[in-house]
Parts: structure tokens; C-alpha cells; sequence
């Protein structure tokens, strides 16, 4: 299908995008690698009337050693992700996250805070992103401020960013090789039908992708585990008080049984990671 009619704006700063925003909240988006926003265009699932391109913007593409934490611009493609030192040795899961995204065009131009800010629960970064307990900082009119992950992703497609707030940086706990992530899907490019991100440095943490309306949290896994429970007595809690969604790839009761297995698998891995 043909997307509905939008003006295009490219932004040359920030404060240019932010300022585009405020004066159309209700009817502007903004579009970095555009793998998120596109296709709900061209099928009018998303009918923005201005279309600002941040693209561009010199200064949000990195990958940073920030003492405690690892800082990534928002405008960084998957692709500097995947292959970036700093990430894969204090944040190595999101880097291996990145390297299964798509197909090498998606992560030469896809971007981790366009993959985030779209909040699609069959994503794998935002599972990556709740694993780390990583921070997301935002900016406004009104300045910056940061949003812990466990509260940014609200509903289905709905993040924490308010209309005239744009993602700028994400902030990742420094985390050593005990993690690990598993997902099934039909074909190697397509949306994982389950996936499993753990992360077992410090308190255990557990998301799980395409579990319900939002990138979830296993919380019952990461209890049993912090109790002593084996990997596989841990496992059989992952879809403890989730609702999976049934579609045509998959019924609600096959994607609780898959959750069981891949999580047993990803926290066997890390388990042995950490030695």
C-alpha cells in the first residue's frame, strides 16, 4: 500500500526535532532508520502528518565506556552495535541481540533507539534492553530526564516518551559474559515467535519477547531463581501470570510451552558462561 500523505522535515539538531514536535504533538513522528515506522505507513496503521527525520544528526551515534555503564547514542545502527568492543565486552548481550536483527540492510540502517522507542513486543533490543535493567534518557522542552526500563514500555506500541520527547542515549549497567539469548522463528529475518533474554551477573534478570502486549519480565523465573531453583525448575515458571498472544504463527498455549524451553536453554547458557 501507498502511505497517506505527510511533510517531511529533516532535522539538523535536536532541539530543531524537539521544537517540531511541540508544535504538532499530536501529529508528528519522528523517523531515524525508518524499519519501524515505515511499515505501518504503508499500510495506514500509522498516518503521521510530519515526518521529522533525525536521521541525520551529528552526535547520537556511539557506543561509549561511561565508567559504570555503557552509553549508546540513539542514533546507533545495529550494525556499530554488533561490532562494537565497549559493547562486547561490558554489555556483550546486546551485541549479540544486534547481530541477529533482520538481515545485514536492517543493521546497516536500523537503529537501537528507533527499535526501542517503538515498543514492539516482538522485538528482541527492548528484551535486551529490560535484561540489563538499562536506563533510557529522554529529552524535551523542558530538558532530559531518565526512565528506568522496567518502566518504559507501557502498552502495545506505547512507550514512556511523551509527543514532544525524544529518545537520546541509552544507559546499560556494565555486565560481564554470564548472559545469554535465545528466540524461535520460521525464517532467520523474521519476528521471533518467543525469545529469551537473560542476563545472570548480580540478581538474576529475565525478558522475555513476544510475550504479551509489552516486552515483559519472566518474574517468577528470576524469583525461583533468586530462591536457589535449578534452570529447569526455574523455566517452568516463565509464563507464570503472562498473557501470550495467539496468532497465526502461533497459538497462546505453544508460545507458554516455547517460553518454557528456550528460558531453560538461556539460563543453562549463561549458567555455563559464568562458569
Amino acid at each position: 500500500m501507498i502511505p497517506a500523505k505527510f511533510e517531511y522535515r529533516r532535522a539538523g539538531s535536536v532541539d530543531e526535532a524537539i521544537g517540531w514536535l511541540r508544535e504538532d504533538p499530536d501529529d508528528a513522528k519522528l523517523l531515524a532508520g525508518g524499519h519501524s515506522l515505515l511499515p505501518l505507513m504503508k499500510l495506514r496503521l500509522a498516518t503521521p502528518g510530519v515526518l521529522v527525520d533525525v536521521g541525520r544528526i551529528d552526535g547520537l551515534s556511539y557506543v561509549r565506556d561511561a565508567g559504570d555503564h555503557v552509553a549508546i547514542g540513539a542514533l546507533t545502527r545495529h550494525r556499530d552495535l554488533e561490532t562494537s568492543e565497549v559493547a562486547r565486552a561490558h554489555a556483550p548481550l546486546l551485541a549479540r541481540v544486534a547481530a541477529q536483527i533482520g538481515d545485514p540492510q536492517v543493521r546497516h540502517r536500523g537503529t537501537i533507539g528507533g527499535s526501542l522507542a517503538h515498543g514492539d513486543p516482538a522485538s528482541d533490543l527492548p528484551a535486551a534492553a529490560l535484561a540489563y535493567g538499562a536506563t533510557f534518557v529522554a529529552q524535551g522542552p523542558n530538558g532530559t530526564r531518565q526512565i528506568p526500563a522496567d518502566e518504559f514500555f507501557l502498552g502495545f506500541l506505547e512507550t514512556a516518551l511523551q509527543p514532544d520527547e525524544m529518545l537520546t542515549e541509552i544507559r546499560v549497567p556494565k555486565s560481564g559474559g554470564a548472559s545469554a539469548f535465545q528466540k524461535f522463528n520460521r525464517r532467520a529475518q523474521d519476528w521471533a515467535i518467543v525469545g529469551v533474554a537473560a542476563v545472570l551477573d548480580g540478581t538474576p534478570r529475565v525478558a522475555l519477547v513476544n510475550m504479551g502486549p509489552t516486552p515483559v519480565r519472566a518474574r517468577a523465573v528470576e524469583e525461583a531463581l533468586a530462591s536457589g531453583a535449578s534452570a529447569v525448575d526455574a523455566a517452568a515458571h516463565a509464563a507464570d501470570g503472562l498473557e501470550p498472544p495467539s496468532d497465526v504463527h502461533a497459538s497462546s498455549e505453544y508460545r507458554r510451552h516455547l517460553a518454557t524451553v528456550l528460558v531453560r536453554r538461556a539460563l543453562e547458557e549463561a549458567s555455563a558462561a559464568r562458569g
